[in-house]
């Protein structure tokens, strides 16, 4: 046995290493990383930021976040809010459901006077899943866990190339993602900082390791000179790209009724479907083809409407071909529904930002200007 020699370190180590020196020096200044005054991330911060992350490009978090957090700085007075000034905030974010999730989950975690720090206690949130509670406990509070999203199963298939790696169709998939959160609690294991390393994975593949059929950045990897597709030059192919899911195709008719001291009528949508619990003008849709406007206007009470424009909304799940209508409310009648809101406090209501598009059309039509704007997201 030759002496003066060291064993080489295991792969598990070079990778964690490489990664927790390459985040360190690379990680992107987002705002939810800034530590607290005591040294550590704030863990309602860290909450907010994976809400919205979720299904949202961070750009657009990034954008939004700051907002949030200043109208609700803490987790307190977010879970004291009214749902409908949480769902104002969050309007132009999408995927309202979120944001209720996230207004159930402050109101838990107020209640119970303490913020969860352990990923079973994160898991029993409203709206939290296995990833966003990984992701808290890892890098809030250091447990030694797995966080394991897209970004992740993508740099650890092409990284060490399981079975599945390169096999298309849902059972593929899903075998990635049960073998990724294996390989990442093994790898997790022997990290400095379980926090660090977890981010920098999720980093590496929002930034370097990139989806097909974007071409990865493998001269800025620092995992280049182990991976597995590169060295079998098939890392713009692994993992198969997932097709896009179809889209059901839905047609929406908005009226929107203007008064004459230019205010406009909302109504609140029904707590379940699509946008739920937001509010717009009088809408109906449907999925056999354009709806009945005129109908719609007739169950309301206000005059027969006239189109003033349409444009398509498209949502992760469906097109909507939106036709905007015009219409007055009948002289001496109040409508049978809805409630009255110059355009300026119609801002503080929850809106989507399709119903926002329908308010601009109707407005320009009715010759209508907001004082505060309310027409830009």
């Amino acid at each position: 046995m030759s002496r003066g020699r060291t064993a080489p370190e295991p792969r598990e180590g070079r990778v964690t290493r490489a990664v927790e020196r390459w985040f360190a020096e690379h990680r992107r200044d987002l705002p939810w990383r800034a530590a607290a005054s005591n040294g550590r991330r704030d863990p309602y911060h860290a909450l907010v930021a994976e809400t919205m992350a979720q299904q949202t490009q961070i750009s657009r978090v990034v954008e939004r976040f700051g907002e949030f957090v200043a109208r609700f700085p803490r987790v307190e007075s977010l879970a004291s809010a009214d749902e409908g000034d949480v769902l104002a905030a969050w309007a132009g974010l999408g995927y309202y459901r979120r944001a209720k999730n996230l207004h159930a989950a402050a109101r838990v975690i107020a209640g119970a006077g303490t913020f969860p720090g352990s990923t079973d206690e994160l898991a029993a949130l409203p709206g939290v899943g296995r990833y966003t509670a990984g992701a808290i406990a890892s890098i809030v509070f250091g447990e030694r866990c797995a966080m394991v999203d897209g970004n992740v199963v993508r740099v650890l298939a092409r990284l060490d190339m399981p079975p599945s790696a390169g096999e298309p169709g849902d059972g593929a998939r899903a075998e990635r993602e049960r073998w990724a959160w294996r390989r990442s609690g093994a790898l997790v294991a022997g990290a400095t900082d379980p926090g660090a390393f977890n981010e920098g994975l999720m980093e590496l593949g929002a930034t370097v390791c990139l989806p097909s059929p974007r071409t990865p950045l493998c001269g800025k990897c620092p995992l280049a000179h182990l991976c597995r597709a590169r060295r079998a030059g098939v890392q713009t192919t692994v993992p198969p790209a997932r097709p896009a899911p179809p889209r059901a195709t839905v047609w929406a008719d908005a009226v929107v009724v203007v008064d004459a001291e230019d205010r406009v009528l909302l109504e609140r949508r029904s707590a379940s479907g699509m946008w739920a619990g937001m509010w717009q003008v009088p809408t109906v849709e449907s999925a056999a083809g354009p709806a009945a406007a005129r109908a719609l206007a007739s169950a309301v009470g206000v005059a027969r409407p006239r189109r003033v424009g349409e444009f398509d909304h498209t949502t992760s799940h469906r097109l909507v071909k939106f036709s905007v209508w015009l219409s007055r409310p009948l002289k001496g009648r109040p409508p049978a529904r809805g409630l009255w809101q110059d355009l300026d406090a119609a801002r503080s209501r929850g809106i989507s930002s399709a119903q926002r598009r329908v308010l601009e059309l109707g407005a320009d039509a009715a010759g209508v200007a907001a004082a505060g704007g309310m027409l830009t997201p």
